[in-house]
């Protein structure tokens, strides 16, 4: 099966165990870079048109503004999913679910047929409600069991990856 892993990920300040830190690569794309390796699957980033905050604070406010909104930022570009059979989707948890920019992917993309397994990383919220929010965005995939990652324990969470893709596949 060819495999695909799409994953939105933000460096600089994040929130990490109750203490603001910067980050020089983003959680979710540790978690991202970790399933390549173990996969050999293929590799894209969501890199939005308009960059977020680098402030923990201020992209916080942006992320719940656009969730507000339902705003639908785009990306610079997207991969092309057609020739793919399972798709790992990351991010992370902002505000219970994706953020916007992810459900402009979803949106743009035709899924039918596909196997969607979402991961994302998170500071105590777990997966939220993305995988409801995957499935409705995305009919006719089949969207498995997620995997939720704290993000404070992301670059030693391999273990963690390796189980969930072994009982994935």
């Amino acid at each position: 099966m060819s495999t695909l892993i799409v994953y939105f990920s933000r460096e600089g300040n994040n929130y990490v165990n109750g203490a603001i830190k910067n980050l020089k690569v983003g959680n979710t794309e540790v978690i991202a870079n970790m399933i390549q390796e173990i996969t050999g699957g293929d590799l894209f980033k969501l890199d939005p048109v308009k960059k977020y905050a680098l402030d923990y604070t201020e992209c916080t406010n942006e992320a719940k503004d656009e969730l507000r909104a339902n705003a639908r930022p785009e990306a610079k570009a997207y991969p092309d999913v057609s020739k793919y059979d399972v798709i790992y989707l990351g991010y992370p948890n902002w505000w219970g679910t994706m953020p916007m920019c992810v459900f402009t992917f979803l949106e743009r993309s035709d899924f039918a047929g596909k196997i969607i397994r979402p991961f994302c990383t998170h500071e105590g919220s777990g997966m939220g409600r993305t995988e409801s929010d995957i499935k409705r965005v995305c009919s006719g995939a089949k969207v498995e069991r997620g995997l939720a990652v704290h993000g404070a324990d992301a670059s030693q969470s391999r273990a963690l990856v390796e189980n969930w893709l072994k009982n994935n596949n």
